[in-house]
């Protein structure tokens, strides 16, 4: 699996290893991080293009980001198209939550998934919130997760 940095180069390391360092060169500056790992999608035309984001938050000095992007032919309801997103979601954060425990960084999973009922995205909320906090993660939806429909947005848009 690649991952990159928003700058576009990409990470030949483990993304571990390189969420490791990063965590001890940050905790070494006096910031104290928090994670939120979120996933979106876009369809364009027969394609549905995924990305994925671990995003680490200094508290009140802003944050960086690692991605890693995959497209699917595979066609989807937009309830399955949800699903698959907060899917990859836990496994990324499933991949460095022993990581994140070991240096005590809290981790959210944010889904892009709207709470109002007018909302397309809306009928897949119970499923994906049911999932997420059963994996023993905290979740969050829109609009308090910037990692999915801010962050990981602007990569698939």
């Amino acid at each position: 699996m690649t991952w990159k940095k928003f700058s576009g180069e990409i990470i030949h390391s483990s993304i571990i290893e390189e969420v490791e360092n990063a965590i001890i060169r940050e905790s070494d500056n006096g910031y104290r991080l928090k994670v939120c790992i979120g996933t979106d999608s876009q369809v364009k035309g027969p394609l549905t293009d995924f990305a994925t984001v671990i995003v680490l938050l200094r508290e009140h000095h802003g944050g960086f980001m690692y991605i890693h992007q995959e497209k699917t032919a595979q066609k989807m309801s937009i309830k399955e198209r949800m699903l698959v997103e907060v899917q990859k979601s836990i496994e990324t954060a499933y991949s460095i939550c022993d990581l994140l425990d070991l240096y005590h960084v809290d981790l959210e999973v944010h889904a892009d998934i709207n709470t109002n009922p007018m909302f397309k995205s809306n009928k897949a909320l119970n499923e994906a919130m049911g999932y997420i906090l059963s994996m023993g993660f905290i979740f969050k939806a829109k609009p308090e997760a910037f990692a999915s429909s801010t962050c990981a947005d602007k990569m698939v848009h």
